[in-house]
């Protein structure tokens, strides 16, 4: 099997969706599907059936990883744009079966500060993190031991990189927007994105205990989408830092440790050769 993901046109001329897909997956899954990738909205897909090597190809493309997670599949592609996608199977009122192929959606939130510590993050003299440029109102990290840069990140808010390479990223999340993104299913598409990371995690800047007591939604309703997810995507952590200020004095501290964890040899190296400092209070 190829571990391609391919794109052909449906040779039944009486089909309303006109192109088959195959997943390099389970021996290769095939599906009919009504556009060749979701660009605007949802592309619905059905169950297609086999696959023809005589199918008229419309792409191809090679595949980074095609993962199944519960009723999802996770693709990711080797290729700069429309990249990551994910195919959620389900069954309709009508008993039938579906697949709905759909890609990551995210919007920013932002809360008031207060006062935080200011102490050495895992005891870097300086730590550059990296804020992706779409982040509204995001985090300063005024008055502590941090540069920032701003540019397109493929995964969270804000990462920090080694050796020219993403090695860890957090996604912000308010309550509110972290109970939407639950709710119509795109924050899976964001723990998606952040597992392909060596370290990565979600913080909100609330309290778990606030989940019980949103407004319109069934107590116990979002905790139990979040206990999903979390299963899911155990190496993403969903962490609730009770307001803005300690979230984001949590995620410099986060990407500090992950960049400390993971350097490169090279690094290590040249660090090794420099004396320790260990100041009192730091």
């Amino acid at each position: 099997m190829r571990a391609s993901f391919l794109v052909a046109r449906n040779p039944d001329p009486d089909s309303k969706l006109p192109y088959l897909l195959r997943l390099p997956i389970e021996e290769g899954i095939v599906l009919k599907a009504r556009d060749t990738w979701p660009r605007t909205k949802a592309v619905y897909c059905y169950p297609g059936g086999e696959w023809d090597p005589t199918f008229e190809l419309v792409d191809e493309q090679p595949v980074v990883s095609c993962v199944r997670r519960g009723p999802a599949i996770d693709l990711v592609l080797r290729r700069g744009r429309e990249n990551r996608s994910q195919f959620v199977f389900t069954t309709l009122k009508s008993g039938r079966p579906a697949v709905f192929w759909q890609t990551p959606k995210t919007s920013k939130n932002a809360r008031v500060g207060i006062r935080v510590p200011k102490r050495k993050a895992s005891g870097l003299d300086e730590v550059v993190i990296i804020v992706d440029s779409r982040e509204r109102y995001g985090y300063r990290f005024a008055g502590q031991r941090v540069r920032t840069e701003r540019r397109a990140l493929p995964a969270g808010d804000y990462a920090v990189e080694d050796a020219g390479s993403i090695v860890a990223a957090v996604e912000r999340k308010t309550l509110q927007d972290l109970a939407k993104r639950a709710i119509d299913g795109s924050l899976q598409y964001s723990l998606s994105q952040l597992s392909s990371l060596p370290r990565a995690a979600v913080v909100v800047e609330d309290r778990y205990s606030r989940l019980f007591k949103l407004e319109h939604v069934k107590p116990g309703f979002i905790p139990e989408l979040m206990a999903r997810l979390q299963v899911r995507y155990p190496t993403v952590p969903i962490v609730f830092c009770e307001t803005r200020p300690l979230a984001e004095q949590w995620v410099m501290r986060f990407l500090a440790a992950a960049l400390v964890e993971l350097r490169s040899p090279q690094q290590l190296v040249a660090e090794d050769s420099t004396p320790y400092s260990s100041e009192p209070g730091h």
